[in-house]
């Protein structure tokens, strides 16, 4: 690959911006082909690069015990436009890192813009890229443009791409009270892969059921402008929709109690079971099976705790239904981020499976400078998944575990970065302590990760 061909990069959000200027300040010749103010989309207001179109904090700037915050450190040390930009217009958030949105926007345009090796080219690109771009990174987010998304459908297949999330939560699986829960699938059929154990199982009598089921029918829902609508499919209701349809509905539907026997109790038959699948290949996530909702985030949590054995649950993610533009990434996509059927294009930010500004960003980071290493005739590896830019990687195109034996909403669902992400550490008592006093152990492993992966990203970096 010639130095003189262009990276072109579609779509001028936090990835393309962040990809952009990676592969500009390794050298490259970038392209990036934005939109916006030639077609608009229905959440963006400016024509500004960058925009924040919700929110307008970054969350958790912690990098000692926050997973998004380790993110930011490790962006930071990698010279990301997007941190910058957003420290140097930070607001007072608390812990968090808010931002000014229009001062922060026009701070990555500016960069962007005066950027000797970048040229932008506001037009849309209506379908796959033309054959002679043999380097693209399509970063074009949850708002892709139908034109794109039925060129991407094209060419990855039907079930490449989905336009809606229907996630259920997903538990850290130290939070979850094993001495309540058991393992096991039902009629402890094994299926493929499986050991006939293969279900996390939390058991309800009929009060704790009816008390659950009159929880969610006065749970407060997440309210949605007009094209954000989500369709409801018979496979992936949202459990308040079922429990409005009838009290009895849930315990015939996700939380049925048949085929399953408590080990604690074999004689006493539960009167409804939440399950609890496997999500990750390290066996730290898992997720509640059926459980899509659109309750508010703060009584979600709330009321999922009242499930026997998840009353200290920590979520790794909550549940919603959105609508979203993303890909099935780890069919469709290679460990490098390259599209399998058309190599010459990575895909980065939102539409790769991850959540948030900050891990669309991050993916674009890293999509940037592995174009740019091509653009040398280079070939360089993703970051370590020790670290947070690499844990986020490994989920979306290799971590997640598939189900053959599950119907109902899609499997591949969305993530932002969490500690669930990486893989396990060991950590011991300090000298002279005989045991760990309330959070301290959980905070011990936060900071050996965050250690290990700063001190893991310095050869990558």
């Amino acid at each position: 690959m010639s130095t003189s061909e262009p990276i072109h990069i579609i779509g001028g959000g936090l990835a393309g911006s962040e990809a952009a200027w990676q592969a500009a300040e390794a050298g490259a010749q970038v392209i990036l082909h934005e939109m916006r103010p030639v077609r608009g989309t229905d959440a963006h207001q400016t024509d500004s690069l960058a925009e924040l179109v919700c929110s307008n904090s970054f969350r958790s700037d912690d990098h000692e015990h926050n997973a998004v915050g380790l993110l930011h450190e490790e962006m930071r040390r990698c010279n990301s436009v997007i941190m910058a930009c957003a420290d140097k217009h930070q607001i007072p958030a608390g812990g968090a890192l808010g931002v000014d949105r229009h001062g922060f926007s026009a701070a990555v345009t500016e960069a962007i813009e005066n950027h000797p090796n970048i040229t932008m080219a506001r037009e849309e690109v209506a379908g796959m890229p033309p054959e002679d771009w043999r380097n693209v990174i399509i970063a074009t987010g949850p708002l892709t443009s139908p034109a794109m998304a039925d060129a991407i459908l094209a060419k990855t297949g039907e079930d490449a791409l989905a336009f809606f999330d229907a996630i259920a939560p997903i538990v850290h699986f130290d939070s979850i009270n094993m001495d309540i829960v058991w393992a096991q699938s039902r009629y402890d059929k094994a299926g493929p892969g499986g050991t006939g154990a293969d279900y996390l199982n939390c058991p309800m009598n009929k009060e704790q059921y009816y008390a659950f089921v009159e929880a969610l029918k006065t749970a407060p829902l997440h309210e949605f402008k007009d094209w954000e609508k989500v369709p409801y499919f018979d496979g992936c209701l949202p459990i308040e929709v079922m429990a409005e349809r009838g009290e009895e509905t849930l315990r015939h539907g996700p939380m049925k109690p048949v085929g399953l026997t408590n080990p604690r109790d074999p004689q006493v038959k539960s009167y409804a079971i939440v399950q609890l699948r496997q999500d990750n290949a390290l066996g730290t996530l898992w997720n509640m099976v059926g459980f899509q909702t659109k309750m508010r985030y703060g009584v979600q949590a709330e009321i999922l705790r009242m499930i026997p054995g998840l009353e200290n649950a920590q979520f790794a993610r909550l549940g919603g239904l959105h609508r979203n533009t993303f890909l099935n990434s780890p069919k469709v996509l290679g460990p490098d981020l390259k599209l399998k059927a058309d190599p010459r294009i990575r895909f980065a930010g939102q539409v790769t499976g991850v959540e948030g500004y900050v891990e669309s960003a991050a993916v674009g980071l890293i999509t940037g400078r592995l174009a740019a290493a091509e653009a040398r005739g280079e070939t360089m590896a993703t970051p370590p998944n020790t670290t947070a830019l690499g844990a986020l990687v490994a989920h979306i195109t290799g971590g997640h575990i598939e189900s053959e034996s599950y119907s109902g909403a899609r499997s591949f669902q969305p993530m932002n970065v969490n500690f669930g992400l990486f893989p396990p550490v060991t950590v011991t008592k300090p000298e002279g302590v005989t045991r760990w006093r309330g959070p301290e152990k959980t905070q011990a492993k936060r900071r050996a990760i965050t250690s290990r992966a700063l001190e893991d990203l310095k050869a990558w970096a």
